[in-house]
């Protein structure tokens, strides 16, 4: 018997970015494609619970998303007398040839990614259009509230629209200054699907990760020489190794250094050394790597120790030493700290940390670290104190699992 809850739940993440991009492909307005899309997903949580899921659940929320789409515009032509918008209910002319790679979804990404958008702009449309992450999502990850987010998207819609940005895969020439933005968001896409922000979402949502190395890949056959590129392939693929051991039987998550690592999936280990090892060779060759290519080897160090009691610390602090050289945000100043504390004891670490509390206070990574490094000092009051903080913090039940029972394990 399937149950239609979960089946709705599992075709809205498997399908919104594919009824989205099918839409805007052939009505060439957002708003239209995300709302049709919405009203569809709507039609099946009333009309499959009595019905039945249809045999083929992708086909039936398109088909019923360009029935909307085509209302809406018939709605809107009516009133406004939009005659040329009206005929794309009727235009049977071929499409225009969109490039390379014929791939709805990356074609909405670099649509998304236009940059007439701002930065900051162009990742939290993507991330809506083409990873279908929700509002509240998308606003813990920019630590801004929903409003301002919703009013941001709605804003960088209509200037795709008004600007008549095209929905395609740009020419050559127009790559680098779209491929930075894609890269970020494939990497918070990937992000969310690996450790969900949301408290009513798996914690890990198998259906983002493995869209974002799909894209990925695409993108590293457009550029195949580009080293973040395939840094952030290989990053990807190392991360995702590692997803069957990441949550226990009972849905706690498992730290990296409690992981049964030879449930890690191997070819993808091998695969994402193999492009560590030609980025490195690049860099021997005089090409300073970019962020994602020194994530990635930071991952290869982890990947490569038969056990976490084999891990070549001092790599992995020589690595991140690297990255804050490029990169010295807060967040990687805390990973940098946990190498440290490895190295140099809990008690230098510590210190390292407490100069991120202005930076870092509402996030529970911050206050989880601290706390283990606490803990390994036996300072078990102030421990719990953080223990306390990260899990008020935490973003899913595979998290507030673990911290809780971390917690519970204090003197």
């Amino acid at each position: 018997m399937i149950d239609v809850e979960e089946a709705i739940t599992r075709a809205h993440h498997d399908e919104w970015a594919r009824v989205v991009a099918a839409l805007t492909r052939r009505f060439g307005d957002l708003d239209i494609a995300e709302e049709a899309a919405a009203e569809a997903f709507t039609t099946a949580v009333e009309r499959w619970p009595a019905d039945g899921v249809p045999a083929n659940p992708g086909a039936w929320l398109t088909t019923t998303a360009n029935r909307k789409a085509i209302d809406r515009i018939r709605r809107e032509n009516k009133r406004n007398d939009k005659h040329k918008e009206a005929q794309v209910v009727y235009d049977n002319t071929p499409p225009e040839p969109l490039g390379a790679i014929d791939d709805d979804r990356l074609r909405l990404i670099f649509t998304c990614c236009h940059p007439a958008l701002a930065m900051e702009t162009r990742v939290a449309l993507t991330l809506r259009m083409v990873g279908g992450l929700t509002l509240p999502e998308i606003a813990r990850a920019f630590l801004v509230t929903e409003s301002a987010m919703g009013q941001r998207i709605t804003r960088a819609k209509a200037k795709i629209k008004a600007a008549r940005i095209p929905y395609r895969v740009p020419a050559a020439e127009d790559l680098p200054a779209r491929v930075s933005s894609v890269l970020t968001v494939l990497f918070l896409v990937f992000n969310e699907g690996y450790l969900a922000t949301g408290p009513d979402t798996d914690p890990v949502r198998h259906d983002l990760t493995a869209e974002a190395i799909r894209l990925t890949r695409l993108i590293r056959a457009l550029l195949p020489d580009d080293g973040e590129v395939a840094g952030l392939l290989a990053l990807m693929l190392l991360t995702e190794a590692r997803r069957t051991a990441r949550v226990s039987a009972s849905g706690e998550l498992i730290a990296l250094g409690g992981q049964d690592r030879g449930a890690w999936d191997a070819a993808l280990v091998a695969e994402g050394h193999r492009l560590v090892r030609e980025r490195l060779a690049a860099a021997a060759a005089g090409v300073a790597p970019g962020r994602y290519q020194i994530l990635a080897a930071i991952n290869a160090v982890h990947t490569s120790a038969r056990d976490v009691r084999d891990t070549d610390w001092s790599q992995v602090l020589a690595l991140y030493d690297q990255l804050v050289r490029l990169d010295p945000s807060p967040v990687i100043v805390l990973n940098r700290a946990i190498a440290v504390a490895e190295l140099d004891g809990p008690e230098v670490a510590l210190v390292a940390v407490d100069r991120l509390q202005d930076e870092l206070a509402g996030y529970y990574a911050y206050h989880a670290t601290r706390a283990d490094l606490l803990r390994r000092l036996g300072r078990g009051h102030q421990s719990r104190a953080a223990y306390d903080k990260a899990i008020k913090l935490a973003g899913n039940t595979a998290e507030t699992a673990y911290l809780t029972r971390r917690r519970d394990q204090l003197r």
